[in-house]
């Protein structure tokens, strides 16, 4: 089944073996409502993390039900998240989920080299799966908030991890824009250069299960008519399924934009880790907390 819509995840993921979702420092309404709601809705087992005095009382102000959730009592943010990250390591959940910490202690404990989610030589990445509002399908972009300025190896990385993710998604044959300043191959500009490069390098197999177009403006990679304007013919432009962005500032302000301003909705993990870990803003509405847990729920292994 191809997920064409958000909402088909909750249908998918109906007829699959329920998952257990470790939410550290759960103690806000937004995430308490949304692991509550994919509860409800027979997709996940729900276990907060945090001060279980706070979690009761959010609970008690919007009539849920706590004996429906598994609550850990954790007095600190950066203790939930060292205490969620050890229950995920012992077999005690199947995804990872951020409440209202930082996103930087969240990261510290996954990235932790002893007790963290990390193996060797991996690489983290945050992808995001979003339902803009004008566009005719869904869109599948990072990284906009962990890698600040990626290398080439690390754009590889990403756009493998982007491809994996249409894949898990059921796009069989994933379209992947490189994104860059320009559509021209300027040697000068990195973004451009590394686009062809990852184009090429896609082209003679090296990045397989896709078709990967670079450089590319974001006016053709959403416009066909402007790739028509400008001479560019390729099957991605206009209809691209992913986009791989050059640096963290053009992806955070597309994520940015799109949700505050085009009012779109998302779901938004990282990648890279043994598991899936949600990774939302914390002003992130509820419901695009609970299409991230959904997405996650869909790429646990």
């Amino acid at each position: 089944m191809q997920i064409t819509k958000l909402d088909q995840m909750f249908e998918s993921l109906a007829t699959r073996p329920k998952k257990r979702v470790v939410a550290a420092w759960a103690i806000d309404s937004h995430s308490i409502k949304a692991v509550y709601e994919a509860v409800q809705m027979g997709i996940v087992d729900g276990i907060l993390v945090g001060d279980e005095k706070i979690i009761k009382q959010v609970c008690a102000e919007h009539s849920l039900d706590c004996s429906k959730l598994k609550i850990v009592h954790c007095p600190s943010d950066t203790g939930s998240a060292a205490k969620a990250v050890e229950m995920i390591n012992a077999g005690e959940g199947d995804f990872l989920m951020k409440g209202l910490l930082s996103t930087d202690r969240y990261m510290k404990a996954i990235l932790n080299k002893e007790k963290g989610l990390m193996d060797p030589g991996a690489i983290l990445t945050h992808i995001t799966v979003a339902e803009p509002l004008n566009y005719h399908k869904l869109l599948i972009f990072g990284d906009v908030a962990i890698i600040p300025l990626p290398d080439l190896n690390q754009k590889v990385a990403i756009t493998n991890y982007l491809i994996k993710a249409a894949k898990l998604l059921g796009i069989d044959t994933p379209k992947v824009a490189i994104m860059a300043a320009s559509e021209q191959t300027l040697p000068k500009i990195p973004s451009c250069a590394d686009g062809a490069i990852i184009s090429k390098m896609a082209q003679r197999g090296q990045i397989k299960g896709a078709l990967v177009e670079g450089p590319l403006g974001m006016d053709l990679i959403i416009d066909k008519e402007s790739a028509l304007i400008k001479g560019v013919t390729s099957d991605v432009c206009g209809d691209a399924d992913c986009i791989l962005f050059p640096n963290i500032e053009a992806g955070n302000t597309f994520y940015k934009v799109i949700v505050k301003l085009l009012k779109s909705e998302l779901g938004a993990i990282v990648m890279g880790a043994r598991v899936p870990c949600v990774l939302s803003s914390r002003g992130d509405s509820e419901l695009s907390k609970l299409y991230s847990i959904a997405l996650a729920a869909m790429l646990v292994k």
